[in-house]
């Protein structure tokens, strides 16, 4: 029985957590013509997309009393329903307002999806008593892989915008009907719908928010470190974020192996180190490949930190498991929002090259700080 428990709960979890990161994803490849279609400058839409983010932060703090009411399996099919609804409305926006609150919706249903998924992630974990929180966000990894990659064939076919995100939220349907019946319907005793986070929570929570920090900066000035210390054609600038988000992925993915045999505070130590020494290498003045390569390091370093963090507020008992996942949590995504823009600040007063510098630094902190959580945990 728990044999077949284990074949069926594994599989089932890696495609809950895959669901948000193959609807993110799937958005990417439509900001163009969504762009185009609307007349958005640069700038209108850069402020038109914080919206997605605004969205996430307005109900991952209140997820945590949602999921003790109403439980993961609801609140996550609750969630995805909402998701699903709203992708074709991103298509078919007409102007800024009704894209922003399109995004604003959608970010709110996956703020929530996220939750959900997580504390379903720690209630595995100690159903089949092992650690596998480190794979299941590998999961999520190869969902952003294959949701961006569905929308580019799908567009580059000639297929319609609309049609071809119906097409992605059509298998999102199929993936909540496959893995909503074994999403764990775990709540806590009724509370607040918000805990201010407290202890190790808070700890974990500014722990989540450096390494999210980390992820954001990456994602939106790794090219322009390429492109602008490098003098690399724009064609190729992206190639800092894919090594970096390969490598996540791989380390994702073999996590749970890497901390079965060296433990978490190995890990939990080692990885912000090998972070720090790839943010080294990537603004050394040498070779666009050498910082590409400082990237990959970077990736590696960070991929297990927050999955090990999200265990240890598993099993800490300062607060109900519900409330301190998403406090954790919401602290933690704010680092997606809020770094980005402050190491633009960074740079324009000082240059790109310190501002890497700083996150090198704030890694050397939750590599000190991060093992000394798990006496807590």
């Amino acid at each position: 029985m728990a044999e077949r428990l284990r074949l069926s709960l594994i599989p089932a979890t890696r495609l809950a957590f895959m669901v948000p990161g193959y609807a993110i994803s799937a958005w990417a490849p439509l900001i163009p013509h969504v762009q185009s279609k609307i007349g958005l400058s640069a700038g209108a839409l850069g402020l038109t997309l914080l919206a997605m983010g605004l969205g996430s932060m307005s109900t991952m703090p209140f997820a945590g009393g949602l999921l003790g009411r109403f439980g993961c399996r609801r609140l996550f099919t609750i969630a995805g329903g909402i998701v699903v609804a709203i992708l074709p409305c991103l298509a078919l926006a007409p102007s800024a307002p009704t894209l922003a609150l399109a995004l604003f919706v959608l970010g709110a249903g996956l703020g929530l999806i996220s939750a959900a998924r997580n504390l379903h992630g720690i209630a595995t974990e100690r159903a089949l008593d092992r650690r596998l929180m480190s794979g299941f966000h590998g999961f999520y990894s190869i969902g952003c892989v294959l949701g961006a990659g569905t929308m580019s064939i799908l567009m580059g076919s000639g297929v319609p915008p609309v049609l071809a995100i119906s097409v992605v939220a059509l298998a999102i349907v199929i993936a909540l009907f496959v893995s909503a019946p074994w999403i764990t319907d775990e709540r806590s005793a009724a509370g607040p719908a918000y805990a201010r986070p407290r202890g190790v929570v808070l700890v974990i929570g500014l722990l989540c928010f450096v390494v999210f920090m980390v992820e954001g900066s990456v994602l939106d000035w790794s090219a322009i470190l390429l492109t602008g210390h490098f003098h690399l054609d724009p064609a190729r600038a992206g190639l800092g974020y894919v090594a970096f988000a390969t490598t996540m992925t791989v380390g994702r993915l073999t996590g749970d192996g890497l901390v079965r045999r060296f433990g978490d505070r190995v890990m939990l130590s080692l990885g912000p180190l090998l972070g720090t020494v790839g943010f080294l290498i990537a603004i050394l003045p040498v070779h666009w490949t050498l910082a590409v390569a400082g990237f990959a390091l970077v990736g590696a370093g960070c991929a297990n930190v927050v999955p090990l963090l999200y265990s240890v507020v598993g099993r800490q008992t300062i607060m109900p498991r519900n409330l301190a996942l998403t406090a954790a949590g919401s602290i933690g995504f704010a680092g997606v929002l809020t770094g980005p823009a402050a190491i633009g600040f960074v740079a324009q007063w000082t240059s790109l090259s310190l501002a890497f510098l700083i996150l090198a630094g704030l890694l050397l902190l939750v590599a000190r700080a991060a093992p000394k959580v798990l006496a807590e945990g």
